[in-house]
């Protein structure tokens, strides 16, 4: 595969799909595609609403185009779907935009293009799902007429560390010639690529990333559970374990997200089809769905210890996002958390300096958060939920400045122990 010869469209500008275009538009010609009319007039400008590209305007932006357009994708020659794939009400698999957005590739691949997809997907997704719908439309034949793979997106949001350069990234094909194209495709922008045997290894390797941290967040989140009521000291004793050379040090939160609150039911999914039904990690999904009401409990539990009537409290929630350092509040435990402290009559505010939008949507409702912290001593109760580096940035000092007499903080991540062992040094 010639390098600069390709025109690759990226399908779907998200947390994936962006940084993607834009390290391929160093050295291809490179179409930006999605549906969100706002989302394509926002990047045009160069601005990036999740903060996972910062000033990429400066960019050159003869290689790449952003369009909401889909017959611009007629040129293209290399086809990359990188849309969400969620599930549904009964946490069974959502493929509707995938399928959406091979209807649309469909129509534009021609004869020795490459489709690849990079979205979650469960085992053999791409081969009996994608690919027949390619080939419907298109009228064309798999490893005839067009060739197809997939390479599972591995980028950490918000993990500036663990970039483009230091992630492994999978590769695989529907031949081997075409794994050796997309193998060679993908290391003009990754430093390292694994080639697999064949797409279904690719997939599956992609579902059980996800779940193995899951299932080990879900062991730490029992064991907190456990201690609590043992009153012990979880943080303390993860740490005195992880002395031992082969101890994984995993502490307890709560789980959400795109990605490890959705994959282990992508394998689930195809597993029951298949005539098994999962234990361990529908366990651990369990497990981990049900921390929001722990964290509820302590949460109560510690406000009718401090004395603080209920319904008079003024309380602010601090971090909804689903995971520190991101914008992003798709499966946000956090967001959970406020729902069900809301349905007590509790007054809550939110603050999240990550999130632009002061009104954002969740349960088809309008929550509104604050732009800036007050400077005056107004609540009972702060919960750090989300501790991104910018909440972490503000002292124990101003953070004690907004509480009552009578307050109580709530430290889910327990992030304020040294600082408040410094503040009582001072």
């Amino acid at each position: 595969m010639k390098k600069n010869k390709d025109k690759i469209g990226i399908i779907g500008l998200g947390y994936v799909g962006l940084p993607l275009a834009l390290e391929f538009s160093k050295k291809n010609k490179v179409l930006g595609f999605d549906l969100d009319k706002r989302r394509i007039s926002e990047l045009s400008e160069g601005k990036d609403r999740n903060n996972e590209v910062i000033n990429f305007k400066t960019k050159k932006k003869n290689n790449i185009e952003f369009t909401h357009l889909e017959n611009k994708l007629y040129d293209c020659n290399i086809f990359i779907v990188t849309v969400p794939t969620p599930v549904n009400n009964n946490n069974s698999p959502d493929l509707k935009l995938v399928k959406k957005a091979c209807n649309i590739v469909g129509k534009y691949i021609k004869k020795n293009s490459i489709f690849i997809l990079e979205s979650t997907v469960f085992p053999g997704c791409t081969e009996k799902i994608c690919i027949p719908i390619l080939e419907r439309i298109s009228k064309l034949k798999l490893n005839k007429d067009f060739y197809c793979g997939y390479s599972p997106e591995r980028i950490n949001p918000g993990d500036k560390k663990n970039n483009f350069k230091n992630i492994v990234k999978i590769t695989s094909g529907s031949n081997q010639r075409t794994l050796t194209k997309i193998n060679n495709l993908y290391k003009t922008i990754f430093k390292n690529t694994h080639k697999t045997d064949s797409i279904i290894i690719a997939e599956s390797a992609k579902v059980i990333e996800n779940i193995q941290r899951d299932l080990n967040i879900a062991l730490v989140n029992e064991l907190s559970i456990i201690f609590d009521k043992l009153n012990i000291d979880t943080k303390k004793v993860i740490e005195a374990a992880g002395t031992k050379w082969n101890f994984q040090k995993f502490f307890p939160g709560l789980v959400g997200g795109h990605c490890i609150s959705v994959d282990p039911y992508y394998l689930t999914h195809v597993a029951k089809l298949n005539h098994y039904n999962p234990k361990v990690i529908l366990a651990g999904r369990k497990i981990n769905n049900s921390m929001k009401f722990e964290v509820i409990k302590k949460f109560l539990k510690m406000i009718k210890k401090k004395g603080i009537n209920i319904k008079k409290a003024k309380i602010l929630i601090m971090g909804i996002a689903f995971k520190e350092n991101v914008s992003d509040i798709r499966n946000s435990q956090s967001l959970e958390v406020f729902k069900k402290l809301q349905e007590k009559n509790m007054n809550i505010d939110i603050y999240d300096p990550l999130i632009k939008e002061r009104k954002i949507q969740f349960k088809k409702k309008n929550i509104y958060l604050k732009e800036k912290l007050p400077n005056k001593r107004i609540y009972n109760a702060i919960l750090i939920l989300t501790p991104h580096d910018k909440i972490k940035s503000i002292s124990v000092r101003n953070i004690l400045k907004m509480c009552k007499k009578k307050f109580i903080l709530f430290d889910m991540k327990g992030y304020l122990d040294l600082q408040i062992k410094e503040y009582i040094k001072l």
